[in-house]
């Protein structure tokens, strides 16, 4: 007899449909499984037999070969156990088929047959959606995640011996509420940092715009504490948000889903496809992580050189493409770049007269940073040691009231730009329109002529003024938030 059932396997950060097929006929006793299955799913099979014979189900004893369709796409994980094993109970004649049909179903069987939770739970609720489903069947650990798609029934169940509800002409399982997973948490604030009024003002105009930020400066000056707080004065996400960055932490196992911006911040020790994805099949990397959050890079200078180069197109994109012999995948990367280096080895740097590094250790040091990486960097702010009376001093201005002039900013940059857009995305053809005064404009030229700058440099600047424009309110670009912009995107102190 056959049957079918449907089910997902993870790709890149979508989950593809599977159509699982159980066919059951005499001959020797043996469980097949065919369709480019990788050893998780081969091994699929001594877990589904003890998990069906553990909860009192029968186990044919005839030929069982179990087709994932299409034959042509890699399945990998654990999470077909759940519908593998549902296609055959239909196939042996215990459960009846036509009430299976439509129904989707993702999981791992534990030997006992309890149901295991599974990677990507909100994307493959999303697929089971697209695809017309009835509904999907899930582990219960994965049902808060699943609920937040729209327009698709989604139910749970702890064991597969809650599948005996179909034949009894039942939907099995329960149905998850969203709410409880999805929820505020405190974060860092940045009246922690004192004594750093320029570093106060990069951070502020950064989180306006959207613009990557790099901070030099000795050990213990403040630039990881700054850094951590800078998703605590960055916008709210909107719903639509949340459901993606919630579906790129779900197919990744990053953890509980939280409503604050991504925060990612990978040892300086991260390989290239750790950082920006890889591996076979495709796996998102940390920038994906990352989008619509920070990508925190501490002690840039330890970073590998061919990590830090593979960001030059992300940053530009907002997507990275990964290439393989089987395929190209697209995965998003809009993150803010937010990234933190010492002075030279030693971290003194040469003003202090401590510092023995020669010139040929510095430049070295430096090296690992390419010009063109830095070009990509729209503001370089120096960071020093602060003072020890500002040290002791009160609070500095709390995240609520910078946030709210990030807010204001951001409203008028999505009048101009479309919703959700900051100037740091904006396109050469957006940047051309911008107004700006003559006299701003003229500036512009002479720093280009006198300071050499790419056609990149020369964009990267018109939008960090149009940024500085923003917070002040004001309509076109003057001539101060041109030069405001083009002392940021050199190293200065506080």
């Amino acid at each position: 007899m056959l049957a079918e059932t449907t089910s997902f396997t993870l790709e890149g950060i979508t989950a593809r449909p599977v159509r699982v097929e159980v066919d059951i006929h005499r001959g020797l006793p043996s469980f097949q499984i065919v369709g480019l299955p990788d050893a998780a799913v081969r091994e699929a099979r001594e877990r589904v037999r003890a998990a069906l014979v553990n909860t009192g189900f029968e186990f044919p004893l005839r030929r069982i070969t179990a087709n994932l369709a299409p034959a042509d796409l890699r399945k990998a994980g654990p999470g077909l156990d759940l519908a593998i094993a549902t296609a055959l109970l239909a196939a042996g004649g215990e459960l009846p088929p036509e009430q299976l049909a439509g129904w989707a179903l993702a999981g791992e069987l534990a030997l006992d047959g309890s149901v295991r939770p599974v990677r990507g739970a909100l994307a493959m609720a999303e697929s089971a959606r697209e695809q017309s489903c009835r509904g999907i069947i899930l582990p219960a650990a994965n049902g808060p995640e699943a609920a937040l798609a729209p327009g698709v029934e989604v139910r749970t169940i702890e064991s597969i011996s809650e599948l005996r509800q179909f034949a009894r002409g039942q939907v099995p399982g329960q149905k998850p509420e969203p709410a409880g997973q999805i929820r505020n948490h405190a974060l860092p604030d940045l009246r922690d940092l004192r004594g750093q009024p320029s570093l106060r003002r990069a951070i502020e105009v950064a989180a306006a715009g959207g613009h990557a930020l790099l901070m030099v400066g000795p050990p213990g000056s403040g630039k990881s504490l700054a850094a951590r707080r800078i998703p605590s004065v960055l916008p709210p996400m909107s719903s639509d948000e949340i459901l993606e960055v919630a579906r790129i932490a779900g197919v990744c196992g990053a953890g509980p889903l939280r409503a604050e911006r991504p925060f990612r911040a990978p040892h300086h020790t991260v390989s290239a496809p750790g950082l920006v994805g890889g591996g076979s099949p495709p796996r998102p990397g940390e920038i994906t992580l990352a989008h619509r959050g920070v990508l925190f890079l501490d002690e840039l200078c330890e970073f590998r050189r061919p990590a830090l180069e593979a960001l030059r197109e992300p940053l530009e994109s907002g997507e990275v493409t990964i290439s393989r012999a089987n395929g190209r995948r697209t995965l998003p990367a809009g993150f803010t770049l937010v990234a933190a280096a010492n002075p030279c080895p030693c971290g003194r740097g040469d003003e202090d007269p401590q510092c023995e590094c020669s010139a040929a250790a510095v430049a070295r040091y430096r090296s690992t940073l390419s010009g063109a990486l830095a070009d990509r960097i729209d503001i370089i702010v120096g960071v020093a040691q602060p003072d020890p009376e500002a040290m002791a001093g009160e609070d500095g201005e709390c995240s609520a009231a910078v946030r709210e002039r990030v807010l204001i900013a951001r409203e008028r940059m999505s009048e101009r730009l479309g919703s959700g857009r900051p100037n740091a995305a904006a396109t050469r053809a957006e940047v051309s329109r911008f107004e700006v005064e003559p006299e701003a404009r003229h500036l512009l030229i002479e720093a280009a002529r006198s300071q050499k700058l790419s056609g990149r440099s020369h964009d990267r600047a018109l939008r960090l003024a149009r940024t500085l424009a923003d917070l002040d309110g004001s309509g076109p670009v003057r001539e101060e938030h041109l030069a405001g912009a083009l002392q940021l995107r050199r190293r200065s102190g506080s």
